[in-house]
């Protein structure tokens, strides 16, 4: 059984940064696509960013140029550094998994919570 765990969510003013990390276990990570989604009150949940087995990557526009998915294969963990944070990207964060051959995510983390405020 896959699991997911996300951390390094919180409270950030605007103009603020903040990394989240998701650890994988049950999966063999290095061959998996990691990515993120988040979901806004009263919103739909939406891809912030993918990246694929050999570290390709794809953004949503919005976030393009702010944010920076990474991975760890040695430490079966994906990263999402976040920039120049905006009260627009207050959400839910979730870390997602996407097993070989499939075409969306097929595991998700419990999600962390972004706030952006001053």
């Amino acid at each position: 059984q896959v699991q997911l765990m996300e951390s390094g969510g919180g409270l950030v003013q605007p103009g603020g940064s903040l990394r989240l990390s998701c650890a994988a276990s049950g999966t063999i990570f290095s061959i998996s696509a990691m990515g993120w989604y988040r979901q806004a009150p009263g919103k739909e949940r939406e891809l912030v960013a993918e990246i694929t087995r050999d570290g390709s990557t794809k953004y949503a526009d919005s976030v393009k140029g702010r944010f920076t998915i990474s991975r760890d294969n040695a430490k079966n963990t994906a990263y999402l550094q976040m920039n120049s944070l905006k009260p627009e990207d207050t959400a839910v964060y979730y870390c997602s998994h996407r097993s070989p051959l499939r075409s969306s995510p097929n595991y998700w983390g419990h999600g962390t919570q972004v706030t952006v405020s001053s």
